[in-house]
């Protein structure tokens, strides 16, 4: 993951990704999760600064994915996922999202009144608490276990062609 801004505060955040699978809007709460095609681990990181935060969020490279998709059917319960980040090799954020504000179906029934919802439209689950700066060199592991995986991500420096 290449840091664009280096001269800033850059910020890791763990979260389990929602991965639509059909088209909906207005979804009922009850209906949700009949739109999910699946799960995976994400990295939604954070550029600190006076910009909006839809641009602070949104460098190249900041919303990692991985490191497979995992399919709905194979997921008892979204709202029931252990979630950690290590920083290399430290734990940074150790949490389970039985304990987000929104569950997964609040989630969808949520963002589906603002916005239709497409297929490979992702929701990210929100993360817990935690959040810490990365640099350069640094290494980040996130986990949920099987069947979500490990995400590894290695920070770099940005260079102006990448």
């Amino acid at each position: 993951m290449p840091i664009r801004f280096a001269d800033r505060r850059n910020d890791h955040e763990a979260e389990i990704v929602v991965i639509i699978g059909k088209q909906g809007s207005e979804i009922p709460i009850a209906d949700a999760l009949s739109y999910v095609a699946g799960y995976c681990l994400g990295l939604d990181m954070t550029v600190r600064g006076r910009e909006d935060r839809s641009f602070r969020k949104s460098p190249d490279g900041h919303a990692v994915l991985g490191p497979w998709l995992t399919t709905a059917d194979e997921i008892a319960d979204p709202d029931k996922l252990p979630i950690e980040l290590r920083l290399n090799g430290e734990v940074r954020q150790k949490s389970n999202t039985s304990e987000l504000i929104y569950g997964v179906e609040r989630l969808i029934e949520f963002a589906s009144s603002f916005y239709t919802l497409y297929p490979g439209d992702l929701i990210y689950t929100g993360t817990p608490d935690g959040v810490g700066p990365v640099k350069a060199g640094d290494m980040i592991l996130v986990t949920s276990g099987a069947p979500l995986g490990t995400l590894e991500v290695a920070v770099r420096a940005r260079t102006a062609a990448t």
